[in-house]
């Protein structure tokens, strides 16, 4: 094949598009984007002094609230 990655890019696009519609198209790619940023460093940053009790203790909270909506 002889074509530039765009223009391989491009042709691509236009297929998924056409058999997928553009909606079916999106959640394709979506799951080929590997994101951006360092999860490990952000999931330490965002539960650094978080405990497995705070951790069980919301698990119970936020089941006590599911159970009074369902009543």
């Amino acid at each position: 094949m002889n074509s530039s990655f765009s223009a391989i890019r491009e042709k691509g696009l236009d297929v998924l598009t056409k058999e997928l519609g553009p909606s079916g198209a999106a959640i394709f790619i979506r799951q080929f984007d590997s994101g951006s940023g360092d999860y490990t460093e952000e999931r330490e940053d965002l539960l650094q002094g978080v405990t497995i009790d705070d951790v069980a203790a919301s698990i119970k909270k936020r089941k006590e609230r599911a159970a009074r909506m369902e009543e």
